[in-house]
């Protein structure tokens, strides 16, 4: 199946909006973010702090009278340079390029399962910067197989999992961690769609460098495909 084949397939899963937070948002809560380099907006916050960052997207929904925020897709980030887990000095291999989409929310928050399937693997991935407790579901839908990452989870999201464990689409399968436990990040989903697994367990690259990036933006399309949020 090549790229386009496998976007299309994707995008067919779904006919509108898919929640993979809690059923209590409705889709009308969520509100765009920019959380780019672009946003000079940023460069009045200290982004090494996680505090500091859930204050800002926590003001910025306050502001436009939302719940929830999301967007990051392919988004250049300045926040990663905080983490020798991502910073390189060569700008060709710097990972500041995000893969996955972003739900920014309360920690405590429900996780939903996307579509159905089973677990692949599922990892505490407590790297400073990285996932934290991350999970990873198989699919095979249609005649298409890919995986879909949950990433910034609680520690007790990981607490008597299986492998191959089957799981329903809307089934709350976690809780968003906080920063204790997330990377030390603002509480929020990390949501990945992926192509091929490499061989990784428990967890999968979230953000490239300039380098590999078309590799990956064919690996992992754009989860607003399936989400359709917005």
């Amino acid at each position: 199946m090549n790229t386009n084949e496998f976007k299309e397939c994707i995008e067919q899963l779904s006919l509108g909006f898919t929640a993979v937070i809690s059923s209590r948002f409705s889709e009308e809560d969520y509100l765009a973010i920019d959380l780019s380099e672009d946003n000079q907006e940023l460069d009045h916050v200290d982004v090494s702090s996680s505090s500091a960052f859930e204050e800002y997207i926590s003001g910025y929904l306050y502001k436009n009278e939302a719940k929830v925020a999301y967007g990051g897709y392919n988004e250049v980030r300045g926040i990663y340079r905080r983490s020798s887990h991502f910073n390189k000095q060569d700008p060709e291999t710097e990972r500041n390029i995000h893969l996955g989409l972003d739900i920014w929310c309360d920690a405590g928050t429900e996780i939903l399962a996307a579509l159905n399937g089973k677990v692949h693997s599922f990892k505490n991935n407590n790297n400073y910067g990285d996932y934290g407790p991350t999970i990873i579901l198989e699919h095979i839908i249609n005649k298409c197989t890919f995986y879909t990452l949950y990433g910034h989870l609680s520690l007790e999201s990981l607490t008597g999992l299986q492998v191959d464990q089957k799981v329903k689409k809307g089934q709350v399968i976690a809780t968003l961690g906080d920063a204790m436990v997330n990377g030390d990040y603002a509480p929020h989903l990390h949501f990945q769609i992926i192509k091929d697994m490499q061989g990784n367990i428990g967890d999968y690259p979230g953000v490239s460098n300039k380098k590999d990036l078309e590799y990956y933006l064919q690996n992992c399309p754009d989860p607003n495909l399936l989400l359709k949020i917005g």
